[in-house]
C-alpha cells in the first residue's frame, strides 16, 4: 500500500495565491504528506516532526502569497520545515545550557552565547538522522539510555554505539568550525599586517 502523492499543480497554487480559499485548502491538503515526510527526515523526534509540519502548513496557509514562483513550492516548504527543526534544536540547546542564579549577562555575552547556540544547533542538524535522534534524546532531552534505545527500536549496545558516533561526529564538526575563524585571523590578507 505504497501510495504516491504529488505536489499541487501550478494553476492550483496560482489560484491559492490569488485568494481562492478552496484552492488554498487543496494546496495545503496536497502538500501535507510531503511536509510531514520532510519533517520526519529532518527533525530529532516524531513530536518535533509533527510540530514542525504543523508550523510549516500554517505558514503555507498564511503566507502563500509571498511565494515568488509557483514551481518553487517544494523547495520553499523544505526550507520552512528545516528552519523550524533548527529552531527547535536551538531552543533545546539554549534551554539546557541555561544556568540558574547567574548575574545578568552583558550584551556581548548574550551575542556570543547566541552564536554558540547557533553553531551547535547547525552542527547537530548536520548529523545523519539516526545519530541526531539518539544525541538529542539522550544528551539534550536527558532521557535514560534504555528509554532512548527502546523508543528507537535498538539494543542498549547499539544505542550506545550510535550515541558514541554522534558525539564524536559532533565534536569533530565543532572543532572544525572552532578553528576556522582562528586560521582566518592568523593569516593577514595580502600580506598587509597593521598593528
Amino acid at each position: 500500500m505504497n501510495q504516491r502523492f504529488s505536489w499541487p499543480d501550478e494553476r492550483l497554487i496560482k489560484a491559492a495565491q490569488d485568494g481562492d480559499v478552496t484552492s488554498l485548502t487543496t494546496v495545503v491538503m496536497e502538500s501535507q504528506p510531503h511536509v510531514r515526510k520532510f519533517a520526519i527526515s529532518l527533525c530529532a523526534s516524531p513530536q518535533d516532526a509533527e510540530d514542525a509540519a504543523q508550523e510549516a502548513l500554517i505558514i503555507l496557509y498564511r503566507k502563500i502569497g509571498t511565494l515568488r514562483a509557483t514551481g518553487a513550492l517544494a523547495s520553499w516548504m523544505f526550507r520552512i520545515v528545516r528552519n523550524e527543526c533548527l529552531r527547535q534544536v536551538r531552543l533545546l540547546v539554549s534551554w539546557t545550557n541555561e544556568a540558574p542564579a547567574e548575574p545578568e549577562p552583558s550584551a556581548e555575552d548574550e551575542v556570543l552565547h547566541s552564536l554558540e547556540v547557533e553553531r551547535i544547533a547547525t552542527a547537530v542538524s548536520a548529523l545523519p538522522r539516526d545519530q541526531r535522534q539518539v544525541l538529542i534524546m539522550r544528551d539534550v532531552q536527558g532521557l535514560p539510555g534504555r528509554t532512548v534505545a527502546r523508543s528507537l527500536g535498538l539494543s542498549n549496545a547499539a544505542m550506545k554505539s550510535r550515541l558514541h558516533r554522534a558525539r564524536a561526529a559532533l565534536r569533530h564538526s565543532l572543532a572544525v568550525t572552532d578553528h576556522a575563524p582562528d586560521q582566518a585571523i592568523d593569516r593577514p590578507a595580502g600580506g598587509d599586517r597593521r598593528p
